[in-house]
């Protein structure tokens, strides 16, 4: 089986989750990158990587690079490769650029050019063009341009795989889905210990943390955009899928996902039925700062509200809120807090054990780790 390049997107600060993930599938000679990770694989680890990665964003395949100086070397370059090998006339086709440098400064004329390169070819050969399809196009094509370095990538994935498919509904800002994943993941958390999410929102730690110990492919129930190439492996596929369902598993932990309002228990409820692990998560309406765990220990994960994400009267005593009710009722339990507001994190009240630097949002975030002790740590 043919082995080449693939790479893996990600988030501010996943890289490294995401390289561990990689080398579980079997990804060969990794090489982490800024928000992606380089690699070498198969058919088999390419239909893997999109069916079972936690953390990426989007999985490319490199089919070649060059030099260009100004929009002319652009042009000529992409109308020189011999994009018929990989559709026709027939088929749609997207652009997705991405720019950096000063040479080319505007992404939508990268994407314009590269459009352009293409379907003049194809008009010069047949005398039809293939149509554009933004939505739901036959191949998507990704452009890298760093300074003057091109790069062409085939997009494997299609609609971005951060993007599940249980949350149809979720409250304001709510996480991102592969953002949760990794946080989970950071944090060490043995699938066996129990699981607080008291601050659930629409729920997406707790269902991102059910995946995980259920060892449930976050991409099994949709579809993918390498499906549509002309040399896609059905019969492989299908034997990949088929090998990764089975894996599936019930939990051995425990998963208690709270919140305030009646409406996000329904939001929940409706998306943990969508992801099918309604069965794994007990699902209350509770105040955090009213709580009390009906465990010893555990992992807490926490995105409380911030002053650039939703408008609170008084961040700073919310914050210590949070602390004291840490320190109050949760003895022996650790806790992660994602916040992009570094003020607010400093009022509560804990020392951090860990700090990880991440993207929240579009927002530079800090993920925090607090182990909470009876009386004084000093103790």
């Amino acid at each position: 089986m043919a082995i080449y390049e693939q790479v893996a997107t990600t988030l501010k600060g996943l890289e490294e989750v995401l390289a561990d993930e990689i080398f579980e599938l079997g990804g060969q000679e990794i090489e982490v990158l800024k928000r992606a990770v380089r690699y070498n694989g198969s058919d088999e680890i390419l239909y893997k990587a999109n069916l079972k990665l936690r953390t990426a964003l989007r999985v490319l395949v490199p089919i070649y690079s060059f030099i260009a100086e100004n929009e002319h070397d652009l042009y000529r370059e992409i109308h020189e490769y011999p994009w018929e090998n990989l559709m026709d006339n027939r088929n749609t086709f997207a652009i997705d650029a991405i720019v950096s440098g000063t040479t080319f400064t505007h992404s939508q004329y990268v994407a314009l050019k590269t459009k352009d390169g293409i379907v003049d070819r194809f008009r010069n050969k047949t005398g039809e063009r293939p149509s554009i399809d933004t939505k739901n196009p036959d191949l998507k094509i990704n452009i890298h341009v760093n300074r003057q370095e091109i790069s062409v990538s085939l997009d494997s994935t299609g609609i971005s795989l951060d993007r599940r498919g249980y949350r149809t509904n979720a409250n304001e800002a709510p996480i991102n889905e592969a953002l949760a994943a990794g946080i989970i993941l950071l944090s060490g958390w043995d699938k066996k210990a129990p699981f607080l999410d008291p601050m659930a929102g629409s729920g997406t730690f707790s269902i991102e943390a059910a995946y995980i110990a259920a060892n449930i492919p976050p991409g099994i129930n949709r579809s993918f955009a390498f499906e549509r190439w002309p040399d896609f492996n059905e019969r492989l596929f299908d034997r990949v899928y088929d090998e990764l369902k089975n894996q599936i598993v019930d939990p051995e932990c425990k998963f208690f996902c709270s919140d305030i309002t009646t409406e996000s228990l329904g939001i929940i409820a409706n998306n943990a039925s969508n992801a099918g692990v309604e069965e794994y998560i007990q699902v209350k309406e509770e105040d955090f700062f009213e709580s009390s765990p009906s465990t010893e220990n555990g992992f807490l994960f926490l995105n409380p509200p911030y002053g650039e994400r939703l408008s609170l009267d008084n961040i700073k005593d919310f914050y210590e809120r949070i602390g004291d009710t840490l320190k109050q009722r949760y003895a022996g339990f650790e806790a992660w807090i994602i916040s992009s507001d570094h003020v607010a994190l400093k009022v509560l009240g804990l020392r951090a054990d860990k700090k990880i630097d991440l993207m929240n949002g579009g927002l530079d975030a800090r993920l925090q780790q607090y182990k909470m002790f009876e009386g004084r740590m000093e103790e």
